[in-house]
């Protein structure tokens, strides 16, 4: 065999052997987040994730070091989907209000999804501790809403120094909103209601006169 057809060979064995490292990564990621959905990360195990994976316990652990390292993988993988479904409903209008509503009923969409509800609301603070899901949670989400917000203030007149301000006010109010949802009997009527309270605070931040910093600082004269 030439030096050429040597090197050839050589590239494609590593092609399958990376297609097939993939193919592996990405059945247990799917089965993984099945489990976890259906059962919470305490009750699956791992066995159960091979299992369904139709992998070995070797495979495993050559991608994930532990359950926890594959859940924190499911949730980011979670998170990072959430994310692109709210991003492409954004790109459907340029009016900040309007945006804004879309952005709100698709995350409360995603509340009500099975795998965004359990893995991401319910499982993950568990699962990760409150510091890592938070961390977690707010790279991906955080830029969403100060992104909405700045928008929304700069069309009212508002001043770009309180947009981080109310960028973390709305944020915890989604995330609250998100609990909601997700725990509710009737996570539909719940969203509803969610949506309408909210819609309800855009409105009258539309209608008031434009936020200034200064004018809402106390006055230093007084006392």
């Amino acid at each position: 065999m030439t030096p050429a057809g040597k090197v050839l060979r050589a590239a494609r064995k590593t092609s399958r052997r990376q297609d097939y490292s993939s193919s592996t990564k990405r059945a247990l990621l799917d089965n993984a987040t099945a489990l976890f959905t259906d059962h919470g990360y305490a009750g699956t195990s791992l066995d159960e994730v091979v299992a369904a994976a139709r992998v070995t316990k070797g495979a495993l652990y050559h991608h994930y070091s532990s359950k926890l390292a594959l859940f924190e993988n499911v949730f980011m993988k979670c998170q990072e989907d959430s994310k692109k479904q709210i991003e492409k409903s954004l790109r459907q209008s340029k009016d900040p209000w309007e945006r804004a509503r879309l952005g709100l009923q698709t995350y409360l969409d995603l509340c009500q999804q099975p795998a965004f509800r359990r893995i991401c609301i319910q499982e993950g603070p568990v699962a990760l501790g409150h510091e890592r899901w938070h961390e977690v949670e707010k790279e991906f989400s955080f830029g969403l809403v100060a992104g909405i917000v700045e928008a929304l203030l700069k069309d009212i007149g508002g001043t770009k120094e309180l947009s981080e301000t109310f960028a973390h006010i709305f944020y915890g109010a989604l995330q609250s909103a998100g609990d909601y949802v997700a725990d509710a009997e009737d996570s539909e009527d719940a969203s509803e209601k969610v949506q309408a309270v909210i819609s309800a605070i855009l409105a009258g931040l539309r209608l008031l006169p434009a936020i200034d910093v200064a004018s809402q600082a106390p006055d230093e004269a007084e006392g």
